[in-house]
This record gives structure tokens, C-alpha cells and sequence, in this order.
């Protein structure tokens, strides 16, 4: 137990402490992303046909036909609860950055045929996070498949 939380009381040095931060750092992010994920679909799905309501008409006067707004208006809560979810157990970790990573490039043209410019920031915060935690992925060692095999 003392060795998953960075306290190896024989071997401890430098590089391994140095080593076990950047995992819990990079698990807490994980989390962190996920948990901001989870809580934007969480909070929509049971009230799914009312959301999807407002962002059709929301996007009624976009370049956006209503043809492809209203199937991701139903997707789009359900995606960000699952990729949420999975960041949070660490499961699927580099599908599900790519993933998140699609869905806030859908947002953020979203936001721009709507000119919701304040939505922008947002999400591409949420784009370099994603991006962010595939490019250290290799640091991904907390997860529940690693709590539950040991490997």
C-alpha cells in the first residue's frame, strides 16, 4: 500500500518521488477533467429532451442544419457523462482523451456558427487538458484496472 502512494520506505529516492507526483499530478488532473465531464452530462441527461430542445433553437438561426444539430443535441450529454466517467476510473484512458478531444472541436465551431464567443475559452481549455493528458499519457498508472490486477 505505502508503494502505490509513493512511500517505498527502502528504495525512496529523488527520482522516485519526483516520479510518483508526476502520477498522482496526472491522476488528479485526470479526475479533475473528468469530473468537469461528468457534471455537464450528469445534470443533462434527465432532462435530455429539454436540453436537446434549447439547443436546436438555439442553433435555429445558425448555418447548422437542424439535420445534424438534433441527433448531436441527444449525444453530446451522453458523451460527456461517459468520457467523464471513464477519465474518472481511468478506463479507455487514450480513446476517451481523443474522444473529449472531438467533442470540444464540435463545441467550439458550435459556439462559432452562433457567435457564442464566451462558450470558446471553455472549451478550448477543456481541448488543451485533453490534449494535455494524451501527450503524458505514459503517467496514466492509477487507475481501477491498476488497483484491481496490481499491474
Amino acid at each position: 500500500m505505502y508503494k502505490l502512494l509513493g512511500d517505498d520506505r527502502t528504495t525512496f529516492t529523488k527520482n522516485n518521488h519526483n516520479m510518483n507526483n508526476t502520477i498522482v499530478a496526472y491522476l488528479l488532473l485526470r479526475i479533475a477533467v473528468g469530473a468537469s465531464m461528468f457534471g455537464h452530462g450528469l445534470v443533462r441527461l434527465p432532462k435530455l429532451h429539454g436540453f436537446s430542445q434549447w439547443m436546436v433553437g438555439t442553433f435555429e438561426k445558425s448555418m447548422l442544419p437542424k439535420v445534424l444539430v438534433l441527433p448531436f443535441s441527444y449525444i453530446l450529454p451522453i458523451a460527456e457523462f461517459s468520457i467523464g466517467l471513464f477519465l474518472i476510473l481511468g478506463l479507455f484512458t487514450q480513446q476517451t482523451l481523443i474522444a473529449g478531444i472531438i467533442v470540444m472541436i464540435f463545441l467550439v465551431f458550435g459556439s462559432c456558427t452562433i457567435e457564442e464567443w464566451g462558450a470558446v475559452p471553455s472549451q478550448l481549455m477543456h481541448a488543451a487538458f485533453f490534449a494535455m493528458l494524451l501527450l503524458f499519457i505514459n503517467h496514466n498508472q492509477l487507475t481501477i484496472k491498476s488497483l484491481l490486477t496490481g499491474k
